[in-house]
């Protein structure tokens, strides 16, 4: 595993081998690894980014690794230099990169342009497989397992990356799952349909937002600024909330995960809820990404 473009990427043994290495990343957080002195990290993000920039910055840094950061906006790229052009520079600078890029296909594009390994940090609405392993984490974390659960997917299917990933990495692992989204934003079909040819996977669609039933709700904001009408995307994002009132007719020991940013899909009275794991999950970002970090440098 060189590069880590998407989930597919990613056997099952593979990602196994990488939540059981996030634990022990975890349980020694604190503790300085010094794995990799002298190896640089850089980190592309021509999209806005708060938790994966800063946790695969804090993931390289407590592997002993420096990080140069990239910023789009104060970048040659504002002067017309061709991707191609900064991706060949950066390479030449650092041991390994992680990418965010709105366009979809970049991050496999910057593997090919590469000779350093490449970490996808999410490239448009296509994948955003570290989320997925850090997703994965958190629900064995909390469940105790991932097969056999039921995990219901809510909010823009049709847009969300980490959905996307998601429900392939759900499938591979054996979870039931339901996909609740509004009208006109349901998972692309070929996605629901190659899960459930390549893994048998028990996947049913609904439009209605509905708690019952699941061990996992994992719920997404509706991405307004992939809409061509931010009327339309304002109106479905005020229809699909999950409310206190909501939580009543979950399971006890139901949780609740959000990939963040949250806006006002989960309103902050609900922050309190036992169900509310989505902090945690954040926080399993730096010793998930280390993980990945560390696979990435020593299979590159």
């Amino acid at each position: 595993m060189a590069d880590l473009i998407s989930i597919r990427d990613l056997d099952k043994p593979t990602i196994e081998k990488l939540l059981s290495v996030s634990e022990k990343m975890e349980k020694n957080l604190f503790t300085s690894y010094d794995k990799f002195p002298g190896k640089v990290a850089a980190t592309l993000f021509f999209e806005p980014s708060t938790r994966t920039h800063l946790s695969f910055q804090t993931a390289a840094q407590r592997l002993g690794m420096s990080v140069v950061p990239y910023y789009h906006a104060a970048s040659s790229s504002t002067k017309g230099e061709s991707l191609s052009d900064t991706l060949k520079i950066v390479d030449g600078y650092a041991d390994l990169l992680v990418i965010r890029h709105p366009a979809e296909g970049s991050a496999r594009y910057a593997a090919e342009v590469c000779r350093h390994p490449v970490i996808n940090a999410g490239d448009g609405g296509n994948q955003h497989p570290t989320q997925t392993l850090i997703d994965l984490y958190t629900i064995q974390k909390a469940k105790g397992k991932i097969k056999g659960l039921n995990v219901s997917l809510i909010g823009d299917l049709s847009h969300a990356r980490a959905m996307r990933s998601l429900l392939y990495g759900l499938a591979m692992f054996g979870a039931k799952v339901k996909l609740i989204a509004p009208r006109g934003l349901e998972m692309d079909s070929q996605i629901v349909e190659e899960v459930k040819e390549k893994f048998d996977a028990q996947v049913e669609a609904s439009e209605q937002l509905d708690l019952a039933g699941a061990d996992v709700a994992y719920v997404c904001r509706i991405q307004k600024e992939r809409f061509s009408d931010p009327y339309q995307a304002a109106k479905m994002q005020a229809s699909f909330r999950i409310m206190p009132e909501l939580l009543l007719d979950a399971k006890q020991d139901m949780i609740l995960l959000h990939p963040l940013p949250k806006i006002d899909e989960i309103p902050a009275e609900v922050d309190a809820s036992p169900h509310a794991h989505y902090f945690q999950q954040a926080s399993h970002g730096v010793p998930v990404r280390m993980a990945v970090l560390e696979h990435a440098l020593k299979e590159g």
